[in-house]
């Protein structure tokens, strides 16, 4: 279990409750981390890094070794299907451990052990990082990678991406972009940044305000909506060389773009009839379809993950709920009938699932879950005024931002709700975003 986990059990069991609405037809579940799936994570060590040259090396290269064990040590901390076993300096003294050997590592708990070496040929890096099972006392993978000096972080999240492939069977998210909104003055500018908050980088300077950026997934370019000219309207911008371009002008606003999981259509919220409603527009702005038409509001699409589908709010019963439809705009039903403000629904990668903000009897925005058949309704956070959530491209972790420490910030969390941890610290940061795996 978790380190982080530990403050929410207190929270969770106090609260633990289940009920029926509709006939039975939704189970009201507030989340309980001691009860999310089958599935424990797998406890892994990360040895500190090691040279195996023959030639003296520098300080710097040293502290380079140090820097690349602490990412690995972060990424595997930070995936969903791991824990990471940490180095217990109390248990080395008691036996006067140097090194940690396999059965050390077994002793301290952790399955299986990463095992780091480093050479420094030239300007680069060579790592080689294998894996042990404890138990059996084997070696059962191995990897070489080799970067410039200066992408040693580069080269901490390649070893994490290796060590996910081979253990799970799917692609690691740790060279994952995000992006997000911060305020500056007057102005909301976008940001991006790693997926674990490192090396933010601006991406707008307009001095107005730019809102709800989406990635789209086959291209290096971010769609969102900006007043920059005006009325807010839709623009992309290209994450290397931060070129804005327009990408749709309509009257009224444009809002809530969202891309294709195909990468080759935006379905958003127009007001150019007078109402906001859900269309789906091409790539050059030009409108392909209408897919509401309801006196209510209609707001934030989120596409199913193979495009079929899509999820959006509407107000249509009185209150705002999370509601589905076709991508042809049939068969719209109700999904959400457990509390009467519910919001920004985002689709898992996994299709299973549906994350919104729902608001609580006190008044609190909180993180919701549901099944995409309207079961298994549960609560995710229940500290701050949370909102903005958006799945992790393998669909593991949700990033959403948070006030639960006063100013807004980025947070992360796996699915089940645990494991939640602060990735910006300098406040007024909202509707982030996650990047595709490249």
């Amino acid at each position: 279990m978790k380190k982080s986990s530990l403050v929410f059990i207190i929270l969770f069991l106090t609260s633990f409750s289940l009920a029926s609405a509709q006939g039975n037809r939704i189970r009201n579940v507030f989340f309980d981390t001691l009860r999310t799936g089958n599935i424990q994570p797998t406890p892994i060590g990360v040895d500190k890094m090691k040279y195996i040259g023959n030639q003296y090396i520098t300080a710097q290269d040293s502290t380079l070794m140090r820097y690349i064990t602490a990412v690995v040590r972060y990424d595997i901390d930070f995936y969903a299907d791991f824990e990471l076993i940490p180095v217990d300096s109390f248990f080395l003294t008691m036996y006067q451990i140097t090194d940690l050997d396999l059965l050390s590592w077994l002793r301290l708990g952790a399955d299986i052990v990463v095992k780091l070496e480093a050479e420094f040929p030239g300007q680069n890096i060579r790592a080689r990082w294998r894996l042990y099972d404890t138990a059996r006392r084997q070696q059962i993978a191995k990897g070489k990678i080799t970067e410039n000096k200066n992408n040693w972080r580069i080269l901490g999240h390649r070893i994490s991406n290796e060590i996910v492939h081979t253990l799970t069977g799917s692609r690691g998210i740790f060279l994952t972009k995000i992006v997000y909104v911060k305020k500056l003055g007057k102005a909301k500018e976008l940001f991006l940044a790693d997926y674990d908050g490192a090396n933010e980088r601006q991406l707008t300077a307009n001095g107005s305000l730019n809102l709800s950026p989406c990635f789209a997934p086959k291209k290096d370019e971010i769609y969102f909506t900006s007043y920059m000219n005006g009325n807010p309207q839709l623009y992309k911008v290209n994450i290397d060389s931060k070129v804005i371009k327009q990408v749709a002008s309509y009257p009224g606003i444009i809002a809530a773009p969202a891309v294709s999981p195909d990468g080759e259509e935006i379905a958003c919220v127009l007001s150019k009839d007078g109402n906001s409603e859900i269309y789906v527009l091409n790539l050059k702005g030009e409108i392909v379809k209408r897919l509401t038409r309801n006196r209510a509001i209609d707001t934030a699409p989120t596409w199913s993950p193979d495009g079929r589908m899509i999820a959006f709010t509407s107000d249509r019963s009185g209150t705002p709920q999370i509601y589905l439809m076709n991508s042809d705009g049939l068969n719209v039903k109700r999904l959400t009938f457990q509390g009467n403000y519910n919001d920004s629904p985002i689709w898992s990668s996994r299709g299973d699932r549906i994350t919104f903000v729902s608001r609580t009897k006190s008044g609190r925005f909180d993180l919701a879950s549901i099944d995409t058949s309207g079961y298994d309704y549960r609560i995710l956070t229940e500290v701050g005024m949370n909102e903005n959530p958006h799945f992790s491209p393998d669909g593991k972790h949700i990033i959403f931002s948070s006030t639960r420490l006063g100013p807004r910030d980025i947070y992360t969390m796996d699915v089940s709700g645990r494991n939640q941890r602060r990735i910006t610290h300098s406040g007024n940061c909202s509707n982030p975003n996650w990047g595709p795996i490249k």
